[in-house]
């Protein structure tokens, strides 16, 4: 098997929670780097029948992972609690079984109807989206729109009727961090996608806001904790969950 990674468009997302549906199919032992990007993962590996959840990520997450097949749900981000029905902020840098989440019989069966579909992307997002008991958070939707355009975080506060000191428990709530922590991982995500697909790191820092490229490489640094060049070489994008 060689090592692969294919990303879906989600088949069945009502509540539109889901960022993307992926399948990577992994050859021999290795060792990850999954780096922060705002997001939340439900994650079933075939041959172990482990299902678990990949929480929001504030650093860079290393560690080994054995061959065979994962198949992930990657929520976006501020809507995995809808589904989960815990906070972010309880899964943050966490890697956690789901029936540490869920009820354990629910997750047997989960595992059982997975382990015997052809295809167990549609039957996983089923299963979530049948747990989800509200559609996403409005604010957390305001708070990433109004992140995209640039508004500072006072601001934000007094757009969605809360102190600032509200909206940081509420995006702890819906993200894993404040609202600040987000829209560094938001840009940093952002920074390594515009990267990894050819775009110089110099107009990278411009088109994104940073001061410079030297500050655009502190914070990749910080955040995935190799460089720039290292997390996204020029001919293929390197790093997913």
């Amino acid at each position: 098997m060689t090592d692969r990674y294919r990303e879906h468009a989600p088949t069945f997302d009502p509540h539109g929670l889901y960022a993307q549906v992926w399948v990577r199919e992994i050859g021999v032992p290795r060792v990850v780097r999954v780096v922060p990007d705002g997001c939340m993962d439900v994650i079933w590996h075939r041959e172990s029948g482990h299902l678990f959840v990949a929480g929001p990520d504030s650093l860079a997450h290393v560690a080994p992972i054995d061959p065979g097949t994962l198949v992930g749900v990657r929520f976006s981000p501020g809507s995995a609690p809808a589904a989960l029905g815990v906070p972010a902020d309880s899964l943050r840098d966490g890697r956690v079984p789901l029936d540490g989440i869920w009820p354990g019989a629910e997750v047997r069966r989960l595992a059982d109807a997975l382990k015997g579909a052809a295809d167990a992307r549609p039957v996983l997002q089923h299963a979530i989206t049948a747990h989800a008991d509200r559609a996403r958070d409005g604010v957390a939707t305001a708070v990433l729109r109004l992140l995209d355009a640039g508004r500072q975080v006072g601001s934000i506060a007094e757009t969605v009727g809360l102190s600032e000191r509200q909206l940081h428990r509420r995006c702890l709530a819906a993200f894993g961090y404040g609202p600040k922590v987000l829209h560094r991982i938001l840009r940093f995500d952002r920074a390594r996608r515009l990267a990894g697909s050819g775009v110089p790191f110099a107009d990278v820092a411009h088109t994104l806001g940073y001061a410079d490229q030297a500050h655009l490489s502190r914070d990749v640094k910080a955040l995935a904790g190799v460089t720039l060049s290292e997390l996204v070489p020029r001919q293929e994008a390197e790093v997913t969950r």
